[in-house]
């Protein structure tokens, strides 16, 4: 990545369900804002399941989902000017689902209802989030779990593609195989790709030893931390944890080595 500190860069977290990735997301969002690097902040939660707003504490009014079952329903029942006036609104929808808050800006992807392929549909929503990512300097996405939005090439190019596992062999496999799709068979341009192990007790030297065999750099290790699963079980904000959380603080040292350089 570039070494201006304000150069626009992309950045997407994905990994296995359940290994923490929208804390974790959560986590290097507050880093980011801390370090007052990240010029106009982006994030994008692809999850269907929202965490990512409950993450940082905020409600979203509309997602891009929602625009997407608009836009089906007009292009199955809709006339001819009905179809070209929603083609012409595209963009302004799309600033309908954008969250601004005083340090970041949010979209929320959301569920779907219809069944059935419209990839028509999605690539005029991935143009949409396209032009609105321009106007941002950092855009960071939380991902899917698995595989899957990498494989549909969801977004075709990232910065730094940052893989969160646990301490798990399930955790590894999936990161193995991301790493296969990335470095292999080439599904997405990735300038940077490497492996966060979260809720991390013991064992350091076996888990950088295995990412090592998968051909993994490891951007670092976040702590069993106390005060991310307390925010967990009352529903606090992960957003809002203790400035001396010991996942926050290595949260900051990834971002730090990682990600604004």
């Amino acid at each position: 990545m570039s070494e201006d500190p304000m150069a626009k860069r992309l950045v997407a977290v994905c990994g296995k369900g359940g290994t923490g990735k929208t804390a974790f997301t959560a986590m290097m969002t507050r880093a980011l804002l801390e370090s007052r690097q990240a010029g106009k902040l982006l994030l994008i939660d692809a999850d269907p399941a929202l965490g990512l707003p409950n993450a940082l504490g905020v409600k979203v009014k509309r997602t891009m989902g929602q625009i997407r079952e608009d836009i089906i329903k007009t292009a199955r029942s809709g006339d001819q000017s009905e179809k070209t006036h929603i083609a012409d609104r595209l963009d302004y929808m799309t600033m309908e689902a954008l969250l601004e808050t005083d340090g970041y800006a949010l979209v929320a992807m959301g569920r779907t209802e219809t069944l059935g392929c419209f990839c028509p549909v999605n690539d005029l929503l991935r143009g949409a989030i396209e032009t609105l990512s321009k106007s941002f300097d950092t855009i960071v996405i939380d991902g899917e779990a698995g595989v899957e939005q990498i494989n549909r090439q969801v977004v075709r190019r990232v910065d730094a593609l940052v893989v969160v596992s646990d301490a798990t062999a399930r955790g590894l496999q999936t990161a193995a195989l991301i790493h296969k799709m990335v470095v292999e068979d080439k599904v997405i341009d990735c300038g940077k790709l490497g492996i966060v192990f979260n809720r991390v007790t013991g064992n350091r030297p076996l888990l950088e030893q295995s990412a090592h065999k998968i051909g993994l750099e490891v951007f670092g290790f976040v702590p069993q931390d106390d005060n991310i699963a307390y925010h967990d079980l009352i529903g606090k904000p992960i957003l809002e944890l203790p400035a001396d959380s010991p996942g926050l603080a290595s949260a900051r040292e990834i971002v730090g080595k990682h990600i604004l350089r």
